[in-house]
Formats: structure tokens, sequence, C-alpha cells
């Protein structure tokens, strides 16, 4: 598998990809409340 450089730029983007993922689980969790993701093009609602 080949490794590609990631710019400055775009290495931000997906840190804050990540962050913006982690807040989402844990407000999800906090409000107890359903995740909704596409899983093998079906989508899935996921409680916390």
């Amino acid at each position: 598998m080949k490794e590609y450089k990631r710019s400055q730029n775009q290495q931000k983007i997906v840190d804050g990809m990540n962050k913006v993922y982690e807040k989402l689980i844990e407000f999800k969790k906090r409000t107890n409340s359903e995740l909704v993701i596409l899983k093998d093009n079906k989508i899935v609602r996921v409680k916390p």
C-alpha cells in the first residue's frame, strides 16, 4: 500500500475532522440518541 505525504493544510483538515468525530460521539452518548451510519450500502441506526 502506498503512503501519501499530506500537505500541512491537508493534515490540519484531517485532524479537525477527527476532532469533530470525537465530539459527535461524545454528544450522542451524552444525549443518549442514535447515531445514523451507512454500512454495506444500508442505513443503520446505532445506540451509543
